[in-house]
């Protein structure tokens, strides 16, 4: 059996194992990821990326060429509900901040934008970056087990493709390998919920809608035909590329028996539900998924972690599944860095536990409340399951018509359709998350109180366990934004004129700690230059006070005026969050882990 030593050892291949991968790379660590696939995801599965993953791709160095891939955002603008493409336009609703009311929040938010990536175009973009950055990872080979020790992981693998046995030692491992995760099954991570609670199928298609969707561009075409009601009506149409490659999903309920999937059935179904009987389709692949609720009690056991589908299982709603996966990604890579490296207590490990476990459940929790939340646009509609269809029709036309009790039904529609921009404008879910756990120190201060709906709206601020607010401002004659300040796998300090003081003490426990921290002035008469006052307004701090900004752009800590002694103060904070005490300075010895840009 052959034998492989690699300090961190990644199961799977999806957006999770990969960007973890090339995270980890980057941050300069030996790294081996495997799946037992012979590629890269061959089909559209996961879509909708929203701006905290962009960012994280932004961080990789590789959000210019997601964006080439990617349908913009200007064209995931429309949801929009029918009896089918070119039949009777029942609603529609400005999705993903595009509408003119929202708009202002998605671009003040971020310097990244939101994009529809299909997840067999992703994943090969963010494999490049892994082996560029010095990631190894091996297609057609299989976890068979594993196990861990106090000393190491032991993974049993098996070559699919020679069947040579392989085991992998490993410092730390990462179980991203999906659904059924054989990491979960050997490792025992319990898992709350429920599996299998409805039963979809994909069918990915050639088709040129154009002249349907060109006028009113989107990702999401909901298809409700009178007399054909089961969960999301005939099924939904899911724009891959624009607009002659899409995704039709459709649910069933198996009690009634199996689909017929052939490719006779899956072109009818299309067929009806685009209104043409003999526009050409071309079917690509069929197959089957099941809606799911689960998440993990702990995302981390001894030296493994889990991230992704083998941690976190919900229905799409909300396009939350592989966001949540590549940040799950972000929050872990840095911590197992730094702990590689030794320049951590192994400690670190459970604080992505305690920090991504709670955002795991909330985002099963929101993707299952905005399933139901879909039921009230049926009911307004006057749909429901074995109703015929002159019945439906008949409940079509009386919602069109002019009379009492179609104004009403008009008004309970508008409701129902308002109610989806918690599904499909849902900012503060989006990037409004927020950490708990030993990684931060808290200053006293709680969070302020939401001054809109928390789930709709994101409310940027620098308490210490939120995300570092996005700012214009200027830098060696460039506009970058504060969030291009941080992250790439260090530690920042941020502050203002009057905080020399801070950017002395960060070189000085930089080097104690045998770690880098950046440390970056954004003042007045100076190269990095608060040009439009945004950062000014959202800094939270004198200009005289210190933000610590993790790797993964988080707020580690913050002193809102100068400290009297700010060294003291930051070895305190890294003590803490590193679980490490500081070394005696000496000079030579820590030069090539350390460095202060300022």
């Amino acid at each position: 059996m052959r034998k492989i030593r690699v300090p961190v050892f990644v199961v799977g291949a999806g957006p999770a194992g990969l960007t973890a991968a090339a995270l980890l790379a980057k941050y300069g660590v030996e790294v081996l990821a495997i799946t037992r696939y012979p590629g890269t995801a061959h089909s559209p599965r996961a879509h909708i990326t929203n701006q905290r993953t962009v960012e994280v791709f932004r961080d990789l160095g590789i959000e210019d060429r997601v964006r080439a891939l990617a349908m913009p955002q200007e064209l995931m603008s429309n949801n929009v509900w029918a009896t089918s493409f070119a039949g009777t336009e029942i609603a529609r609703l400005q999705t993903w901040g595009t509408g003119i009311s929202r708009k202002s929040d998605y671009e003040a938010a971020s310097p990244s934008h939101m994009c529809n990536a299909p997840q067999h175009l992703l994943e090969p973009v963010i494999l490049s970056a892994a082996r560029e950055y010095g990631a190894k990872v091996l297609f057609d080979t299989e976890l068979v087990s594993i196990r861990q020790t106090e000393e190491a992981v032991y993974s049993r693998l098996v070559d699919r493709v020679t069947g040579e046995e392989i085991e992998v030692i490993s410092d730390y491992a990462v179980g991203a390998d999906g659904a059924q995760s054989v990491v979960v099954r050997d490792l025992g991570f319990e898992m709350d919920g429920e599996m299998g609670l409805g039963c979809a199928v994909n069918c990915w298609l050639e088709v040129d809608l154009a002249k349907y969707t060109a006028h009113r561009p989107g990702v999401l075409y909901w298809m409700a035909q009178p007399g054909s009601d089961y969960w999301v009506g005939s099924g939904t149409w899911i724009c891959v590329r624009p607009w002659n490659e899409w995704v039709l999903l459709f649910m069933y309920d198996p009690k009634e028996g199996e689909p017929d999937l052939s490719e006779e059935a899956v072109i009818a179904r299309a067929r009806a539900t685009i209104g043409e009987t003999d526009i050409p389709v071309r079917v690509k692949a069929v197959s089957k998924w099941t809606i799911n609720r689960m998440v993990a009690r702990t995302m981390v056991k001894g030296r493994v972690a889990i991230a992704g589908d083998a941690a976190h299982r919900h229905p799409p709603a909300n396009g939350l599944g592989s966001n949540t996966s590549v940040q799950d990604a972000f929050n872990l890579a840095w911590k197992l860095a730094m702990i590689v490296k030794g320049q951590a207590s192994p400690a670190l490990l459970q604080t992505y536990s305690d920090e991504r476990q709670p955002v795991a459940q909330g985002v099963v929790n929101r993707a299952i409340k905005s399933v139901g939340e879909m039921l009230p646009i049926a009911n307004a509609l006057g749909f429901s399951q074995g109703q015929s269809a002159a019945d439906g029709w008949a409940s079509l036309n009386e919602l069109f018509s002019d009379c009492e009790t179609g104004k009403a039904r008009r008004k309970a529609l508008a409701q129902a359709v308002e109610l989806q921009n918690y599904q499909f404008n849902c900012h503060g879910v989006e990037l409004g998350q927020r950490y708990d756990s030993a990684a931060i120190v808290r200053d006293g201060a709680n969070f302020p109180a939401p001054s809109r709906d928390p789930e709709l709206y994101y409310q940027p601020t620098t308490t210490p366990g939120a995300y570092l607010p996005h700012a214009w401002i200027e830098r060696e004659g460039e506009r970058v934004s504060t969030l291009d300040l941080v992250g790439k796998g260090v530690f920042t300090v941020l502050t203002g004129r009057g905080g020399q003081a801070w950017l002395d003490a960060a070189r000085q426990v930089a080097d104690e700690f045998g770690i880098r921290i950046d440390a970056v002035s954004i003042a007045h008469a100076t190269e990095t230059f608060d040009a439009y006052g945004q950062w000014a307004a959202h800094s939270e701090i004198e200009d005289d006070g210190c933000l610590l900004v993790r790797p993964d752009r988080f707020v580690a800590w913050r002193s809102v005026r100068r400290a009297t002694d700010p060294a003291m103060e930051l070895r305190r904070v890294l003590t803490r969050i590193l679980g490490t005490a500081p070394r005696a300075s000496s000079g030579m010895d820590a030069h090539a882990e350390t460095g202060v840009e300022s």
